[in-house]
């Protein structure tokens, strides 16, 4: 875990920017030795949003299913994506 003081961020924009972009990890900026922001390189946050989202579609998923939705087997959901890629 980064934890840098809040001038650093204001006297060091430019070692934060970079700080983030080479660690791909939050830095959580701090004021009166108080948590206060959290400041990610735009690369890893978008990764961390896609996760985020996935996680939902899976949650979702297993949701429906414990309330009875229609599941597949592996074997039975690949024949429908290759008929599917294949036009059928």
């Amino acid at each position: 875990m980064i934890i840098k003081a809040s001038a650093s961020l204001r006297n060091g924009y430019t070692e934060i920017s970079e700080m983030a972009k080479r660690t791909k990890e939050p830095i959580y900026i701090t004021k009166n030795g108080e948590g206060d922001l959290v400041v990610m390189n735009i690369d890893a946050f978008e990764r961390r949003e896609q996760i985020l989202q996935l996680r939902a579609k899976v949650l979702q998923a297993e949701q429906e299913r414990m309330e009875g939705a229609e599941t597949l087997s592996v074997s039975e959901a690949r024949k429908r994506l290759r008929a599917r890629i294949n036009g059928i």
